[in-house]
């Protein structure tokens, strides 16, 4: 009796830490894939203010450009 009672409580022991290893596991992957998505946004956010830097740089640049060309053909029409 007292050896079906022990091999019991082990059965109950192992499926009990089974669970827990299930959960364990699951919790670990999940935390993972929201470091993952966490990374891929905080790349994202990075890449999209490079690239407005960018444009705001060369609007300005083409404004310059522009506006030396017009004074420039301005001078020569007039001179």
């Amino acid at each position: 009796m007292r050896m079906r009672q022990s091999i019991a409580q082990l059965e109950r022991a192992f499926v009990e830490e089974a669970r827990l290893d299930r959960a364990r596991r699951e919790h670990l992957r999940r935390t993972a894939a929201q470091r993952a998505r966490t990374r891929r946004v905080a790349r994202r956010q990075q890449r999209s203010s490079l690239r407005f830097f960018l444009l705001v740089v060369a609007l300005i640049a083409t404004a310059v450009l522009v506006t030396v060309a017009m004074f420039e053909t301005l001078y020569y029409v007039m001179g």
